[in-house]
Formats: structure tokens, sequence, C-alpha cells
């Protein structure tokens, strides 16, 4: 085992960045904005999509899940190889994959095919990623200028999640559903233009040998587990679902044992010994988890429910979004005084109040526009903050590794939110959905599995069988969300006592 693995890093302030890397960090927002773009597009895509597809409910949730599930399973291999290879190399690559893939997942002609080409996103997009976050580790070394740039980092994915909406609903109300991936096409041009100019190349040093053996436990974890945690959503409790996570979980502690018998390894596991590195990532983990879950809802309840237009309720949730911005900016002065055991336990509280405000309104536009608003100032300054000790954490020359760490908790988190809190949506929609007698059979199947699909077919229905239907639709879908609210509430208390107990040493310049 290597001798210096468990030795704490010691941050230490570097030279400041000059005009170049303030450019550079423009450069480097662009891939954050269009993954953020991607998935808040897609969340206000899924009506239309549903709709002109026909997806089951099974395969609903892996249009929005096999992304991260992909994703998940190969960052860690991807920011490692970062490392090793540049990191700039890697960004460069995935940018190229990414905006050919968008163009086919624009004209994907089924369900499974639409599937299929988020895949491969998710393949390329785990190259982006962290190639992103360790390149700000390698420009900004100084501290203070780190965490702004970090600040930024974390809200372009806010202003990605606004523009999307935004952007989105006007494709959608003037083009296809396919129209909202390409809009990756105009964003990574100028990236693969500039980012050779102004992102200076970084790798590891001393980057030791590949180890293949490594690479496929850690695919080989990721990706089943990830996997059984979506089947359990969908199905319930079921062999495969256990029997996917029993592999996933072996799988992984076969990777930890390997890290820390080899004198060069894969991933450090010493940081995981860092409360500063652990606690950040479990964080982030549910902070993803509390979003993604918050919008698998509201978009749904705000276009299908409320009847609102893709655009205007993309309009519906942009001050939410402008708060995470804000946060995550005005919040890095004051973590230069305040220690993020109290900082980000006291930001998280305004995350909390936006769930319960969910759980004990009537879901009018205004009551959601103000949760979301209270739901964003939270996650906003707890990333800001947490993203940071993870990079501050970990070595220089280990950027990649640790920054791939981070995406994995993001992307699984993603995955989770959905699984968690929309299956538990999905699960009330389906157990309280009393639908009228005398509906033909096949129709009953479709508004079972889906809001959208008993939308479609209540708008295929004469009256008053067609009201009858979306009422009892609608009625079965707001069932759950009191019992999902409380539950993502509870998930954002959690992550304040993380952060509470795990955050009070910090690392110190």
């Amino acid at each position: 085992m290597t001798t210096t693995a468990s030795i704490p890093v010691q941050e230490t302030d570097g030279p400041r960045a000059g005009a170049r890397g303030w450019w550079a960090l423009i450069v480097l927002m662009l891939p954050v904005l269009l993954v953020s773009v991607d998935n808040t597009v897609l969340s206000f895509a899924l009506p239309e999509i549903s709709l002109a597809l026909a997806p089951s409910g099974a395969e609903q949730l892996w249009i929005i899940d096999v992304y991260p599930l992909v994703l998940a399973g190969l960052l860690v291999t991807m920011g490692t190889l970062g490392d090793r290879f540049g990191r700039r190399r890697m960004l460069l690559i995935g940018a190229t994959g990414f905006a050919a893939v968008s163009a086919l997942a624009a004209f994907a002609p089924t369900a499974l095919t639409l599937i299929g080409a988020r895949a491969l996103l998710g393949f390329f997009g785990a190259m982006l990623m962290p190639s992103t976050l360790s390149l700000l580790r390698s420009i900004f070394t100084n501290r203070d200028q780190r965490r702004m740039a970090i600040a930024v980092w974390a809200s372009a994915f806010s202003a990605g999640s606004a523009l999307g909406p935004i952007v989105g609903g006007f494709l959608l109300e003037h083009f296809w559903w396919g129209s909202v991936f390409l809009i990756a096409v105009p964003v990574l041009i100028p990236l693969l233009i500039c980012a050779p100019l102004l992102v200076p190349e970084s790798r590891d040093p001393n980057p030791g040998r590949i180890d293949p053996i490594s690479i496929l436990l850690s695919i080989a974890a990721m990706t089943p587990l990830v996997y059984a945690i979506t089947s359990f959503a969908v199905e319930g409790p079921t062999w495969a679902a256990g029997a996917f996570a029993v592999l996933g979980i072996l799988m992984g502690a076969l990777f930890v044992r390997r890290q820390l018998r080899a004198d060069i390894p894969m991933l450090d596991m010493a940081l995981f010994r860092r409360g500063s590195f652990s606690g950040a990532i479990l964080v982030n983990l549910l902070s993803v988890v509390a979003l993604v879950g918050f919008l698998y809802y509201v978009s749904q309840h705000l276009q299908l429910v409320l009847g609102l237009t893709p655009m205007v309720a993309g309009f519906a949730l942009v001050p939410g979004m402008a708060a995470m911005i804000v946060s995550g900016l005005a919040i890095v002065p004051v973590s230069r005084r305040i220690s993020p055991h109290i900082l980000i336990p006291a930001a998280l509280m305004f995350s909390v109040l936006g769930y319960l405000l969910v759980a004990f309104t009537s879901g009018s536009i205004a009551a959601l526009v103000l949760s979301f608003v209270s739901l964003g100032i939270g996650i906003g300054a707890a990333e800001t903050i947490s993203n940071e000790l993870i990079l501050a954490s970990a070595p220089p020359e280990k950027a990649g590794a640790a920054s791939a760490v981070s995406e994995t908790a993001y992307e699984l988190g993603a995955v989770l939110g959905t699984a968690i809190l929309g299956g538990i949506i999905t699960a009330f929609y389906r157990g309280a959905l009393v639908l009228p007698q005398g509906l033909d059979a096949g129709a009953a199947d479709a508004a079972r599995e889906t809001l959208a699909g008993a939308y479609s077919v209540s708008h295929g229905l004469g009256e008053p069988a067609a009201t009858q239907v979306w009422e009892a639709a609608t009625a079965a879908f707001g069932s759950g969300v009191g019992v999902t609210s409380l539950i993502g509430a509870g998930l954002v208390v959690l992550a304040a006592v993380i952060a509470a107990t795990t955050l009070k040493t910090r690392t110190r310049s």
C-alpha cells in the first residue's frame, strides 16, 4: 500500500490566475451549461416525448435514468484517464461525441432508440464533467479565486437549468420534441474552437500504470447498483433488483479492496477518511436527490395538471433557478468566515421549507414558484461549498479522480431522485387511480402507466368519460405529493445532519 495515501492534504495558496484563467473559466462553463440544459430540457420535454413515442412507464423512467446510469458507471474511469492522458484532451473528445450523439437522439423514431442514444450521451458526458472541475483545480491554485470559480461553475448548472425550460419551451412550441437535443451543437462548437487556445492541458505527472481490472470493477460496481435502484422504483422489490444490488455491492467491495492494496491506486481510498471529503460527497448526493425529485414532480404538474405550455412552465421555474445562482455566488465571501458545518445546515433549512410548502399548500403556480425559490437557496449554497471542499481535500494531481467521485455522487443523486421520489409518486398514482367503468382495456392500461398516458387517453374520449378519466388521474397523481414531499424534506434534513457532524474540520490555508 502506498505510504503517502494517509497523509492529509495540506492546502496552500498558489499564485493568482490572470485574465486568461477567467476566460478559460468561461469556456469551461459551456459543457456545464450543456449538461444542465440537457437534463432540464428532458424533464420538460418528457410529456411531449410520452405523447409522441408512447413509452411504457418503465421506458419513460429509463429515458431519464439511462443517461446518469451510464455516466455514473464511467465517471471514475474517465476522471482517472483524464489525470493520465490529459484532462483537456478528454474534454474535447467528450464534446465531439456528445454533439454527434445529440443529433442522433433528436431523430430517434422509438422510445428504445432514444434510450440507446441517451446511453451514448452518458458515455461521452462522462468525459466532460470531471474534466471541467479538475481543470478548474489546476487553473485556479489560489483558494479564494478557486472558491469563486467553483461558485461560477456551480451557478452554470443553475443557469443552464433555468435557460433549458425557456429555450426548450420555445422549441417545443414551434418544432418537434427532438429539437431540444440539437441545442448541444451550437454550445459545443465554441468549446471545440476556444478550449485549445485558452484552457491549459493538465495531467498527473506520475500517473502510474493503467489498471484494467480496477476500471472494470468500478463499472461493474456502479452500473448494476444504479440499475437495481431504478428497477426497484419501477417494479418494486424483485429478485432481479436484489441480485443486481448484491452484484454491485460485491464488485464495489472488490474495487475498494484492490485500491487499498495497490501501490498507486486508481482512486485513493484514503480521501474518504477525511470528513471534509466524504461528508461533502454525501451532501452533494442528497442535495441532488432533493432537486431532481422536485423537478420530476413539478414539470408534470405545471404542464399536465395546471395546463401550462412548456415555455410558460419554464418561466415559472426561473425565479428558483435565479435564487440558486445568487445563493451559490453570495455564499463565497461568507464561507471564508463561517465553518461549513454551520453554514451548510443553515442553508439547507431553506430547502426543507421549500418541500414543506409543497406538502401543505394547494399546488398553485404561486406556491410552486415560492417553494422552488426556497429549495434553490439551500441547494445553491450547499453545492458551492461542498464542491470546493471536495477539490481542496484532494492532491492537485488527483483532481480528476476526486472530481469524478463528486460527479458520480451528482449523477447517482439524479437517479435516486427520479427512482425514489419519482417512483413513490408513480406508485401512489397507480394505487389511487380509479377509472370509470366501461373503459377499453388498452386505454385503461395506458392511463395507469403514467399521467401523460392518462392525458392522452382522456383527449381521445368523448364526454363525460374524458373528464372522468382526467379528474381521476390528477387526483391520483396528487395523492402521493404530500408523502413524497415529506420524504424529500427528510432527505435534506439528513444532508444537514451529515454536514454538521462531518465538516467540523476545515481544510485550512
